[in-house]
This record gives structure tokens, C-alpha cells and sequence, in this order.
């Protein structure tokens, strides 16, 4: 990340990623929203819950509590917190956050979607950033389809809690939870587990979502190599475009997954360092692949472009060719239709068939040369 905020939310330099403030969270100054940052759809979600599911996790085990009484059980019982938000409002996320702790900048960029991937520390907790992708299926791509859709996850880390906060309706992490449920062994390393099981799952998507994007670049490559006549430009464009989200979304993601696979943190166990390691060979896999589709399209797109301008030629000669087939009877014609009384042959018998016989054999060997050189 390249810096650290402080508690009244001013970036200093430093040599890491995720060193952190030493201030009080409650003491912080929030930042003000950025001119033209969307708010997040969970402010007009009032009066639906947006907490999804709450569960404290004992020695890698699910125990159902109150809600309000999770985080003091887990405390009590040497256990976590998870605690998953569905876009949530601003006042909601601030309730909680005084009840975990959380500090007010990153529950700022919770609610605020739209930030880019990212890892920080404040004091004793973690918040990390990921983005989410979906492929979107379609029949045929086009100048305006839609290939590529993207989500949010904000992720609060804690010695006794995660909170997880979701934008997006594609990125559910129920089936993830379910799933990780079924692995105490994992789960008893604590939150930072919880945190591996969604990067893994997130980075999974984008194996996914680069595997079918790599699919529409093959297609476009047949598409723009076929004996047919076919003008990809505007296609091809447009999946460049789809491509850069997923690549916005992938390349930062190499240096908080290398912070948290190689750095010490309190919260991350030495045992998870392996798993985070893991996550992060994927990630770097799935930024190379995606990189070489990009150049590979760039390079389909100059294809596409240069076929485009090799046919626009070929018409031109086309044309060129038969203007000057034409020319010939034009000429001839214009001629002998000034009229004037001293013209050769005007008054012969033969002399209209003449000169259409004349025209013919003109225009066959004008024709003739054309078609030998290609231009017809």
C-alpha cells in the first residue's frame, strides 16, 4: 500500500504496506466523501436487516448466541466473531463499529464501495479490500455486452472477530461459510482463516472469469482470421475494456496477499502464512494470463484493423477498375455526340455498329487486363 494514515486520516510514507496508526480510532476525524464517489446501495436499503448471518466460532466450532452478546461470548471463550453485512448503511456499519472498535476511516471505506484493493493496519486489526468478478454469459459478443461484473468485499479483522461487508449481488459468501464450517481444523486458527477462505474464493472467480474471457478472445481470433468478411473493431474494444476491470480488480491484490504471506502480523499465524502463499501463486498466475490476453487482443485489434484497411483497398481498386472499363464506351459516346457535321463515319452506313463493336473490344481487353492483375 505504500503508506500509513494516521488517526486524523494523513498518509504518511513508509517502506510497507500495512504498518498502521498508533491513535485512537474514536478520536479520528472522518474523511470527507470525494466529489462524484457514489454512496453505497445500502443507503437505500433502511429497514432491511443487513446483517446476513452471525456466528461465534469456538475451538473451530459454530456456537449460535445472541447478537448482541457474540462478541463477549467469544472473548469469554477464547473464540471469534463472524459477523457478514450485506450492504450496509453508513449509520448501521457506525453502530457496529463502536461496538468492535473499528476504526471510523476504514468503516468509511466499507461504506463507500468502489475502492481499490488494498490491505491496512489500525493498531490491533486488519482491514483488507477485495474485489469481486463475475462473468456474464452471452450469446454473441458485441460493441456494447456486458462481460465482466464486479463487486466488493471489506474485510474487518480482529483477535476476536471478522466482519465481513459484501457490495454486489454476485459475490454471497454463504456457501463459503458452510464450507469452511465443514474444516475446524481451519477454522481454529482464528480470524485470519476466515480472511484466507475469501481471498481463495476470490481469486478462484477470477481464475474463472479470465478462463471464459480467454474463450471470447479465441472466438474474436477466428472471427477476425475467417475467409469471412466480418469487422470485429468495435468487439474487440469492448472486451479490452471488460479486461481492464478485471485487471483493476487482480494487480493490486500481489501486495497485500505478499504482506500477508511473508510479513509478521499478530493476527496472522505463522501456520497461515503457507495458505496466504498459496493464494497469492494464483493471484500472480491470473494477473500474467490476463496481461497476455490483453496484449494478445491488442495485437488482434491491429489485425482486425489492417484487414479492414486491406479491404477497403481492394475495393477501391475494384472500383477503379471499372471506372476506367466505363470510361472508355463514355468516351466515345460524348464524342460523336457533339453532333458536329465533319466527324468520321457520321453519315456511313456501318458506322454505328462500328463503333459499338469498337467499344466491346475495348472494354473486353481493359477487362481482360484488370482481371489478370486482380483488380477485378
Amino acid at each position: 500500500m505504500g503508506e500509513i494514515r494516521s488517526a486524523t486520516g494523513t498518509a504518511t510514507p513508509s517502506p510497507g504496506s500495512t504498518t498502521g496508526d498508533g491513535g485512537d480510532p474514536a478520536a479520528a476525524t472522518p474523511r470527507p466523501r470525494p466529489a462524484g464517489q457514489r454512496r453505497s446501495s445500502g443507503a437505500s436499503r433502511r429497514g432491511v436487516d443487513p446483517v446476513v448471518d452471525c456466528a461465534v466460532y469456538v475451538d473451530g466450532v459454530r456456537v449460535e448466541v445472541e447478537r448482541s452478546q457474540a462478541l463477549a461470548v467469544a472473548r469469554e471463550r477464547g473464540g471469534f466473531v463472524w459477523l457478514g453485512m450485506y450492504e450496509p448503511s453508513e449509520q448501521a456499519l457506525t453502530d457496529l463499529a463502536r461496538l468492535y472498535g473499528l476504526h471510523p476511516l476504514a468503516v468509511e471505506d466499507a461504506v463507500y464501495a468502489h475502492q481499490r484493493p488494498k490491505l491496512e493496519r489500525y493498531d490491533d486489526s486488519l482491514f483488507m479490500v477485495l474485489k469481486t468478478a463475475r462473468y456474464v454469459e452471452h450469446e454473441q459478443l458485441t460493441a456494447t455486452s456486458d462481460v465482466v461484473v464486479t463487486g466488493e468485499i471489506s474485510a474487518f479483522l480482529g483477535v476476536h472477530h471478522v466482519i465481513t461487508v459484501r457490495h454486489g449481488s454476485h459475490s454471497d459468501l454463504g456457501q463459503l461459510r458452510r464450507d469452511l464450517e465443514d474444516q475446524p481444523e481451519l477454522l481454529r486458527l482464528g480470524p485470519a482463516a476466515v480472511l484466507y477462505a475469501i481471498a481463495d474464493h476470490v481469486v478462484d472467480g477470477f481464475v474463472e472469469v479470465a478462463q471464459d474471457m480467454e474463450d471470447d478472445v479465441e472466438e474474436l481470433e477466428t472471427s477476425v482470421f475467417s475467409p469471412a468478411r466480418t469487422d470485429d473493431t468495435g468487439a474487440i474494444y469492448q472486451l479490452k475494456r471488460e479486461l481492464m476491470q478485471l485487471r483493476r480488480a487482480v494487480s493490486p491484490l500481489e501486495l497485500p496477499l505478499s504482506t500477508l504471506s511473508d510479513r509478521p502480523l499478530e493476527l496472522v499465524p505463522d501456520a497461515m502464512r503457507s495458505y496466504f502463499r498459496d493464494v497469492q501463486d494464483h493471484a500472480l498466475r491470473t494477473r500474467d494470463q490476463v496481461a497476455a490476453l490483453d496484449e494478445l487482443l491488442s495485437n488482434i485489434l491491429q489485425a482486425a484493423l489492417a484487414r479492414v484497411s486491406v479491404a477497403q483497398n481492394e475495393d477501391m481498386r475494384k472500383i477503379s477498375a471499372w471506372a476506367g472499363v466505363i470510361a472508355t464506351p463514355t468516351l466515345i459516346a460524348g464524342v460523336y455526340g457533339m453532333n458536329f457535321d465533319h466527324m468520321p463515319e457520321l453519315h456511313s452506313h456501318w458506322g454505328y455498329p462500328t463503333c459499338l463493336v469498337v467499344m466491346v473490344v475495348i472494354c473486353s481487353l481493359l477487362y481482360r487486363g484488370f482481371k489478370r492483375s486482380g483488380w477485378i
